[in-house]
């Protein structure tokens, strides 16, 4: 029983009849200027149902009124902007008319029913209603008389919800609305994985210095070592305050236009921040690297940081070949180092499927691996 008069403990059954109430308004103004012909104010709503701009109102009155609360209702607010669009808000708003006809119909007449069962029960004669003008006072109409409170209960409920699906059905999103979200969403995502890398590169590459750094100097035990050391700890850790400082503008501000990120020309503070690391790069840069599209520079720097960075972290002060050269439509990056030992999970870590991942993103190849007693990082970006 309680959950069968739940709906009434709910404030969205009222929303919605007050929702189906609201076109009888139209009605009673016109029945009094024209008793005639009840029918005119929907005629009247199949011109007004094709501008674009109804779908609008009729979008945001029915996540108010039919669907509150709800985050993902299913119903659009946006203008019709197509034919399609425009039908199907016709034949919404003529749906609203007709529930709200027999919504109105069944709050007046159901509770006077009720009202003219109980005065037969109590003796006196029934008012001049149809079908109840001729029935003869008995107290058993008193069993009668809640049956049309309950149909009230079921219809006031029962075409709430059924104008709650046809909402969804008439004003719910196009194909072209889905497939925009749909896009706006997957934006979304590309965004956030774009930030988790830029974290990861940046800042794990100024973590790995600082670590491989800090451990050096104290085995060496040098003064004038350990003044390098500190400086490249500061250098690096400066760059990685900037790149954190660029990354959280975005998540704050997304209006906020982003600083420049740094670009296959800064390459060389990579390199000598490897070197400083204690690794012996031997750096080979052929091309016109400047004149590298924005974005194809813009990866292929993160893609050599993140490179250099798994030779610290995992190889240590070890000879490394970093080669960079733009030729033939192609951007190839390559970083080769001794192997000094097995490496568990070889090609799994997180940085080496972002490096992969940036490379598909444009189009290109990346393969990671040993290769012939070396560890090899090698991507083909297209420059087009």
């Amino acid at each position: 029983m309680a959950r069968f008069l739940r709906p009434l403990l709910r404030g969205t059954t009222y929303t919605r009849l007050l929702h189906l109430w609201v076109p009888m308004l139209a009605v009673s103004v016109w029945i009094f200027v024209d008793p005639s012909s009840p029918w005119m104010p929907a005629l009247l709503l199949a011109p007004v149902g094709l501008l674009p701009a109804v779908r609008r109102g009729e979008g945001v009155q029915a996540r108010l009124l039919l669907t509150p609360g709800e985050p993902e209702p299913g119903i659009s607010e946006t203008p019709a902007a197509t034919w399609r669009d425009r039908l199907r808000t016709v034949l919404w708003l003529e749906l609203r008319m007709l529930l709200g006809g027999a919504t109105a119909f069944a709050s007046v007449w159901l509770p006077i029913i009720c009202f003219e069962l109980l005065r037969c029960a109590w003796g006196e004669a029934p008012a001049d209603v149809p079908l109840l003008d001729r029935l003869p006072p008995h107290r058993a109409w008193a069993l009668l008389a809640p049956l049309p409170l309950f149909a009230l209960y079921g219809a006031v409920v029962g075409l709430g919800e059924l104008a709650t699906a046809g909402a969804r059905r008439l004003l719910g999103p196009s194909a072209a609305e889905r497939l925009a979200a749909l896009e706006e969403r997957t934006e979304q995502l590309l965004e956030r994985t774009r930030i988790a890398r830029e974290l990861h590169d940046s800042i794990g590459h100024a973590l790995t210095v600082a670590v491989v750094q800090a451990g050096a100097a104290r085995a060496a035990g040098d003064p004038e070592f350990t003044d390098r050391a500190l400086d490249a700890i500061e250098e690096t850790g400066r760059a990685a305050l900037a790149d954190l400082e660029r990354v959280l503008g975005v998540l704050r501000e997304s209006e906020r236009p982003v600083s420049a990120r740094p670009t296959l020309a800064d390459a060389d503070r990579l390199l000598e921040s490897a070197r400083a690391s204690g690794a012996k790069v031997d750096a080979e840069v052929t091309g016109p690297v400047e004149a590298l599209p924005g974005p194809v520079s813009r990866e292929g720097y993160r893609i050599l940081q993140e490179a250099l960075t798994n030779v610290l972290r995992h190889a240590g002060a070890v000879p490394a070949r970093v080669r960079v050269a733009v030729t033939g439509g192609m951007l190839v990056l390559e970083v080769r180092n001794p192997l000094p030992g097995p490496i568990p999970d070889a090609g799994r870590g997180s940085g080496l499927r972002g490096i992969r991942e940036r490379a598909a993103l444009l189009g290109g190849t990346a393969r990671t691996g040993p290769d012939e007693g070396n560890w090899q990082v090698r991507v083909e970006l297209p420059l087009s």
